[in-house]
């Protein structure tokens, strides 16, 4: 599929997702959304790609929101279908991707990119980002599950602070607020992501994506994460990768997983 929207880079076993759209900030438009969508889904299914980093094109924005002129004239059922169509397409179906993503956020991430962020398995960000869900500025709510994902990463009273005031957070303060995991600076940002991703690949992709799996279901309603953890763990000593990890430890040697 051709991108205009996106740029899709893979460096051995490492993927660069980059969305494009400077003359917008990169805000997020339903043909970006669906190009991200194929971009995510054909990279799941290559085999040689170990870890997904996300980021935005120039210095300024991660994503700076989403394409407002595109919606404004919704009606209420449009609205619902446009954040349902969208929570299916992209932030649901980033969460649970079997390869882990980081998001290298490179500048503003505010309303639906900051959602984009916090659907991404971590988040790295570059000293000059700023992050905030501004949405009831506009007389409107997270659609892209901020307001579920939020709570979730910083605790309910942080993110009701934060939506409700539509402010804006610095680099320094999401990192307090365990929002971001580190902050780097611009020109340190996706080489830093890289020698994470780095970090991952050299682990076994089957057993990362099990814990993907159990780890997120500790947040799905109605499913107890103790027994998915235990179904996930037992099936991993069926597993090639199983075999190799611990035949390498016993031989002290590095495992080489397929």
């Amino acid at each position: 599929m051709e991108f205009n929207n996106i740029l899709v880079e893979i460096d051995a076993n490492i993927a660069f997702i980059t969305i494009d759209r400077p003359q917008k900030l990169n805000a997020l438009n339903i043909d970006t959304i669906e190009e991200l969508h194929e971009a995510f889904k054909s990279l799941n299914n290559n085999k040689n790609v170990k870890v997904i980093i996300i980021t935005g094109s120039g210095e300024k924005a991660f994503v700076a929101g989403a394409d407002i002129s595109e919606f404004a004239h919704f009606s209420v059922l449009e609205g619902a279908e446009l954040a349902r169509e969208g929570q299916y397409k992209l932030f649901d179906f980033i969460e649970n991707l079997e390869t882990p993503v980081i998001a290298a956020i490179n500048g503003f991430a505010l309303g639906g990119g900051l959602e984009l962020a916090m659907a991404a398995h971590f988040r790295v960000a570059s000293s000059n980002a700023k992050m905030g869900l501004p949405e009831v500025s506009l007389g409107v709510i997270p659609g892209y599950g901020g307001t579920q994902r939020l709570p979730q990463l910083v605790g309910k009273g942080k993110a009701m602070e934060l939506i409700m005031t539509a402010g804006m957070i610095t680099a320094d303060e999401a990192k307090d607020w365990g929002l971001v995991n580190y902050v780097v600076t611009q020109e340190e940002l996706l080489s830093f992501c890289e020698t994470l991703a780095q970090k991952i690949a050299r682990n076994s992709s089957v057993a990362i994506t099990a814990a993907i799996k159990s780890v997120n279901a500790n947040f799905t309603n109605g499913v107890n994460g103790y027994n998915v953890e235990i179904e996930n763990f037992g099936k991993s000593f069926g597993t090639n990768d199983f075999k190799e990890g611990t035949t390498a430890f016993l031989e002290k040697r590095r495992p080489n997983f397929e």
